[in-house]
């Protein structure tokens, strides 16, 4: 049978400029980056923040956030980086997959709490400004996976499927399947890149949306717990479509689990703040106040 439609594979996932190795997945991440910090910057500065802000916070968050994403990968497939079956220096192998948005997000917030406790300024406002950039990065970011071949979905039929290409490069090329056996040769798979990219998209409209209908009701963080319960539903089913390796506990993969915990902990969130959490105009004054202070301080010291 003639498959009339489908989704093509890349015939490649780098390139050189000169001794220098370009890996769009590498690429991919950078754009989406780039895209959150830009609508991040957009957000923060209508509240009151400036653009030195976001730029200090992205590079102290980023590169924590990197380091946790390959750090929940590992922890969450043992068997491929520690003993009796794996090899621990393979930890420090980047460049052959194996990055965990859910451990990225961790290792990001965490580093952006402890930054914005330093720096005073409040961090449920900050979340709330990044949440639809977040989705609009990890969005681009899904990208890469279709370069590399990888995370694909289950064997189908519909005229979406994701076609491999034969003679790439790319790192998901053989991807190990079902519990360690090998992948189906010869058809067709669930883009499952692409489902979460659109349902990323939407959730970026949806969060932009609600923020100005609501903006009143909200209290400061909402927008953020939103977020979760939207990323982790979605990251839910998602995820039991694909057939790449993963650690199954109690019938579900590990990264459904955390969805599930994640969305469950937004719905918790949502809620706790409705009750206790500050308002908008509470926490913007005090971002306005600690930005006055930097830029006066900044002001003394070129004047000396």
């Amino acid at each position: 049978m003639t498959t009339l439609a489908y989704i093509p594979s890349p015939g490649f996932s780098k390139f050189q400029i000169g001794p220098v190795t370009i890996r769009m997945y590498a690429v991919c991440i950078l754009i989406g980056v780039c895209c959150a910090v830009w609508i991040l910057t957009r957000r923060w500065k209508r509240a009151g923040g400036t653009f030195d802000q976001v730029l200090d916070l992205t590079l102290v968050t980023v590169p924590c956030g990197l380091v946790g994403a390959r750090l929940y990968h590992c922890l969450s497939t043992p068997a491929m980086y520690f003993p009796p079956t794996g090899n621990p220096t393979s930890i420090l192998k980047v460049w052959e997959g194996g990055m965990a948005i859910f451990g990225g997000i961790i290792g990001g917030a965490l580093a952006a709490f402890l930054w914005c406790r330093h720096k005073r300024y409040p961090f449920a406002l900050l979340l709330d400004c990044l949440a639809p950039g977040l989705l609009v990065a990890q969005a681009i970011g899904r990208l890469g996976n279709w370069f590399n071949q990888e995370l694909y979905g289950k064997p189908t039929t519909l005229p979406w499927g994701l076609k491999l290409n034969e003679k790439s490069d790319a790192i998901g090329h053989s991807e190990i399947c079902y519990q360690g056996t090998a992948c189906p040769s010869g058809t067709l798979f669930h883009p499952t890149f692409l489902y979460e990219m659109i349902w990323n998209l939407i959730g970026a409209v949806l969060i932009v949306w609600i923020g100005n209908i609501y903006a009143k009701r909200l209290r400061a963080g909402q927008l953020a717990a939103l977020y979760m319960v939207w990323y982790g539903c979605g990251r839910s089913w998602i995820e039991e479509i694909r057939i790449n390796y993963s650690t199954v506990i109690l019938g579900l993969r590990t990264n459904t689990w955390t969805a599930i915990l994640v969305a469950l902990c937004g719905v918790a969130l949502f809620l706790v703040l409705k009750r206790y959490g500050k308002t908008y105009d509470e926490l913007t004054a005090k971002l306005c106040a600690v930005t006055g202070d930097e830029l006066e301080r900044m002001s003394q010291k070129s004047t000396k």
